[in-house]
């Protein structure tokens, strides 16, 4: 296999960061993890894809943003700069996963995610410290996980949302 000259590994890293941005939404200068959990939102509720392909969407995002998290990471310096924000839209996707996507799901969706996102409770405060794509984006999907836990436990005990 030879080797990568500067100006595909440079092209490389452009991609990997345009993609860990999410095409610069991480360069907001106040809370972009919540702009960028806003915008996919936005998306879903826009486009409001049925569970199969959401679930495609999800995995996408988790294997394309691991890695492009992990070149980021890399390439910025430090652990999980802020940045990077492609772990937020995993994380906001999943957390919605199995439930029609209303306006008041994606809504309590969005503010559980952001909790516990915020929080991290056990097993996220632990993974996140995982080094690279995989410690970026294991926390939030930990993060989505809980709040679709709640919220489908709440449509099953409660009817709502």
């Amino acid at each position: 296999m030879a080797p990568v000259d500067n100006a595909s590994r440079t092209a490389v890293n452009r991609v990997a960061l345009l993609i860990a941005t999410v095409a610069g939404v991480g360069y907001a200068p106040v809370a972009p993890g919540t702009v960028a959990s806003a915008l996919t939102v936005v998306v879903l509720g826009l486009v409001a894809p049925p569970p199969g392909p959401l679930l495609l969407f999800v995995i996408v995002v988790i294997v394309v943003g691991t890695w492009a998290a992990h070149d980021a990471e890399r390439s910025l310096g430090g652990k999980d700069p802020g940045v990077i924000v492609i772990d937020e839209v995993a994380g906001m996707a999943l957390s919605v996963l199995t439930l029609p996507l209303t306006p008041l799901v994606l809504l309590a969706g969005f503010l559980l995610f952001r909790v516990f996102d915020i929080v991290k409770p056990y097993p996220a405060n632990a993974l996140q410290r995982l080094r690279g794509g995989v410690g970026v984006m294991l926390d939030d999907l930990v993060a989505g996980l809980y709040a679709l836990v709640l919220l489908v436990a709440a449509r099953a005990l409660l009817g709502w949302p």
